[in-house]
């Protein structure tokens, strides 16, 4: 039984209440595993009917089954990188192994193609085209893909900032932000405590918050003003590096063409400054 699969089937069946059983089932498992469904409910402030008729809603027997489900795939976890060396493994007897590796990658787009929803996607893109200042925060394996954006971001318009909790004050950071800022915050599976704190305190302060994440039912999901789930066939963040950068490619291209005349100025100040002692031009 794979949970996370089923409780996305229903997900949009559910009540309110039910759903914040869903979220609490998949970000603590252990406490599932381990506790009645009276201490579920008294926890998350629900219910034990209400976490019974949960287990209901996903067609399953009762809580017993629940709990069976959900120790059974906490005995056989195992980590991502062990995950993703294990699919490749697979690949590694048949032709073209390097052509399989990039087809999966391909596959892995599709899918998060499918997931997008447009209209989150241009209220994303609205937000940044009118926002004051822009932040971007991604912290060990998503700090990368955050680099990445906030450098590309900032070719496009101006006030982009990569936050680096680890070289500044992020509470200074924080104290500048206000309902003109906008928050990207990249979390992936395992999910960092300090992203989500931050990322929680950015929220309070009024900031629109975009987060791009591995599932519906991250974390990150619930300060989120739009959410954006990537596809990954299993929770390995390496598996999930194309479909990400494809998707915060389609985050730039959609501002550069809605800021387009000040995309435009913005190129040309920059092409106006000598900067031949930088480069050095490549053979024709």
């Amino acid at each position: 039984m794979k949970l996370k699969g089923l409780i996305h089937e229903h997900y949009d069946q559910l009540s309110k209440s039910q759903k914040k059983v869903a979220q609490y089932v998949i970000d603590y498992p252990k406490s599932i595993a381990l506790s009645s469904a009276q201490e579920v409910g008294a926890t998350i402030g629900v219910s034990e009917t209400t976490v019974i008729r949960f287990c209901y809603s996903l067609e399953l027997s009762g809580y017993a089954e629940l709990q069976k489900g959900v120790r059974e795939q906490l005995f056989v976890q195992e980590s991502s990188l062990t995950t993703y060396q294990q699919s490749k493994l697979a690949m590694e007897q048949e032709p073209h192994f390097f052509e399989q590796v990039m087809e999966q990658d391909r596959a892995t787009i599709t899918e998060t193609m499918k997931q997008i929803n447009e209209a989150d996607y241009e209220t994303a893109i609205d937000r940044l085209a009118n926002a004051k200042t822009v932040y971007v925060l991604g912290l060990r394996s998503s700090y990368t893909a955050a680099n990445w954006l906030s450098y590309t971001l900032g070719l496009v318009r101006g006030n982009v900032q990569l936050l680096r909790p680890e070289t500044e004050d992020v509470i200074q950071t924080l104290s500048q932000m206000d309902k003109q800022s906008v928050v990207i915050v990249i979390s992936f599976h395992r999910y960092l405590k300090e992203t989500i704190q931050i990322a929680q305190l950015a929220q309070q302060q009024g900031a629109f918050m975009i987060g791009i994440t591995d599932s519906i039912f991250a974390p990150i999901q619930s300060c989120s003003d739009v959410l954006f789930p990537i596809y990954s066939p299993n929770k390995s963040t390496l598996d999930a590096t194309a479909a990400l950068f494809s998707f915060m490619n389609a985050i730039v291209a959609g501002l550069s063409v809605k800021e387009k005349d000040r995309f435009e100025k913005r190129q040309q100040t920059y092409r106006a400054i000598s900067s031949d002692f930088l480069f050095v031009e490549g053979v024709d």
